[in-house]
């Protein structure tokens, strides 16, 4: 569900007694939808995260990590000038609207102490961020709007800043029992019951008026009931932070349990709403920051590869037609060997063919404008050209299919890539390797150097994992030792990994969870139990000329594992 004005309610009453006198000390735009305030308030280091994001609006804090532009952007420059060092001073939402307002005290140029708004509008598509200065006035957004719609409420620096306009509905919390019976009697009876209070009131979102309906039995004369009941939790404030899960996946979230599914989620409760929200958009706006960031590069590295895919196709088909080859040789030395019965003008020769048991005839076409002699010739040079070509197309093909190999293993890499130097260096692989055009009088591209991702098992053993197959070739055969363990899922594309053993045996859990690492770093990350190939660094050896990446080993054994995220979150360093 988005964030309604409800769910925001309870938001506030968890931030306000952390937030209240904190000081801000940081402020960074790590997306464009987001801002990440750090403050600290009686001894304690808070993350403020507000997102105005079409479907992830919301005012939290967080614990999820986020990397930040090369450059930040020009409206996060203007709230460092105008929010660092100041003091948050209250929060307020107005009318259960969904907007929360931060009060910041703070000092301008001259030193006087001033006060400024920070509004953030969580209204799904028309969600904004509004810097707003001591006269009322914008100081500016995230969003300018100067369209349509209304004049009132185009957002512009300088123009006065307006709550948003309410609705024409009542809202449900300023009406009394009677109030709300008269107002539903009058909605169309031929409706389902959650359409009529959405008719009917504001301040309740689609799923809190399809949990009513569900709760009323879809009775509309229980539905009063239910919302009395309801409305005086909402009014005591006693609000329990809900995930629903659908195989383990989040797939909702509410600040009441939740009956209308009937048991076909799971519920699970959190401590925080803040934590709840981390649990619900932290791997979703992940995997789409990932799908964003990547999209380029993806296609550039598809191109690629069907490119090449295709070449091979055309490639095999010749090879196909160089079988033939020796059919061509056969005609060549009958027409030698019966070069007495050909008769100027004769378009084919018939003769016995003695490479067949019981000799039987066979018709050898002729060029009529060549004599039999010339045919001869040119039919030994066709054989001897397809016998190069085979020997040339063999060559060709496999050289080709390890190509191929290979930009399916960047493919992989880079819809795994976490940041934006992940993929900067999968770019200058590429670069390197000559798949990406170095633009002309352009500089390299600068990309500080990152080593592999670090984990710690369970036993204390250190376990490394290549990001790129750069860094694959580089971390298995310079930085590892030869006595450290190497793992590699078996027959797909991965990661490298590395169990740094330091002359000592690694315990079967920390082997263990090495596997599982290299199956979460791999192309079978969702294919259950997958092959994973282990043996030590010694074994391992790059043969003369393979692409980045590509190794062969020995002396291994092979063990089942299984991708788990939970597992890799935790051991990660």
């Amino acid at each position: 569900m988005a964030l309604d004005a409800i769910l925001l309610s309870a938001l506030v009453r968890e931030l306000r007694p952390r937030l209240e006198g904190a000081r801000i000390d940081k402020v960074q735009q790590p997306e464009r939808d987001s801002v990440l305030i750090s403050l600290r308030n009686n001894g304690e280091n808070l993350r403020l995260l507000i997102n105005a994001g079409a479907g992830s609006g919301r005012v939290q804090f967080t614990e999820a990590g986020f990397e930040n532009p090369a450059e930040p952007p020009m409206f996060c420059m203007l709230l460092r000038k105008y929010l660092i060092g100041g003091r948050i001073e209250g929060l307020s939402q107005p009318e259960h609207e969904r907007l929360l307002m931060v009060n910041i005290t703070t000092r301008n140029e001259l030193g006087d102490l001033i006060e400024i708004r920070l509004a953030a509008e969580l209204m799904g598509r028309s969600s904004n961020l509004v810097l707003i200065g001591s006269d009322g006035r914008i100081i500016d957004c995230l969003r300018r709007m100067d369209y349509g719609g209304d004049a009132e409420r185009r957002m512009l620096p300088g123009m006065i800043y307006r709550l948003p306009p309410k609705q024409r509905k009542p809202l449900v919390f300023g009406l009394d029992a009677e109030a709300r019976r008269r107002l539903l009697l009058e909605t169309d009876s031929g409706k389902p019951l959650d359409k009529r209070l959405m008719d009917c009131f504001s301040g309740l979102s689609p799923l809190i008026c399809r949990e009513l309906s569900h709760r009323a039995f879809e009775d509309a004369e229980l539905i009063n009931d239910a919302l009395d009941a309801f409305l005086e939790t909402v009014a005591a404030g006693d609000f329990v932070p809900v995930l629903l899960k659908e195989n383990g996946k989040p797939k909702d979230f509410s600040f009441m349990s939740l009956h209308q599914y009937g048991g076909e989620y799971e519920e699970e409760a959190f401590e925080s709403f803040s934590r709840l929200l981390d649990a619900y958009y932290a791997g979703r706006e992940k995997l789409e920051r990932q799908k964003r960031r990547s999209r380029e590069l993806i296609h550039s590295v598809k191109t690629n590869r069907d490119r090449l895919a295709k070449k091979l196709a055309l490639q095999r088909e010749e090879l196909r037609h160089t079988a033939d080859r020796d059919s061509i040789r056969k005609m060549a030395e009958l027409l030698t060997a019966n070069m007495y019965r050909v008769k100027k003008g004769d378009r084919v020769l018939v003769c016995e063919d003695y490479y067949t048991e019981g000799c039987p005839e066979i018709e050898i076409p002729l060029n009529v404008m060549k004599t039999p002699q010339k045919n001869a010739e040119s039919m030994f040079r066709e054989y001897n050209k397809l016998k190069t070509a085979e020997k040339h197309l063999t060559k060709l093909i496999e050289e080709g299919e390890k190509q191929l190999d290979y930009l399916n293993s960047v493919l992989d890499e880079a819809e795994r890539a976490e940041t934006e130097r992940d993929l900067a260096e999968i770019r200058r692989e590429l670069t390197e390797t000559g798949y990406i055009r170095r633009q002309k009088g352009g500089k390299p591209e600068k990309v500080k150097k990152q080593g592999p991702m670090r984990f710690v098992s369970s036993d204390g053993f250190e376990i490394f994992v290549g990001r790129s197959n750069a860094q694959n070739d580089e971390l298995t055969l310079k930085t590892a030792r030869r006595t450290d363990m190497w793992l590699h899922t078996r027959s797909v594309h991965g990661s490298h990994v590395i169990i740094s053993c330091e002359g000592l045996e690694p315990p079967e859990r920390t082997v263990e969870e090495a596997a599982s690492l290299a199956v979460y770093y791999s192309q079978g990350r969702e294919g259950g139990k997958t092959a994973v190939d282990c043996t030590m660094v010694r074994f391992v050896k790059k043969p003369s000329g393979a692409m980045p990446g590509k190794v062969i080993y020995t002396d291994y054994t092979t063990l089942m594992a299984e991708a788990d995220e939970a597992l890799a979150d935790r051991l990660r360093q």
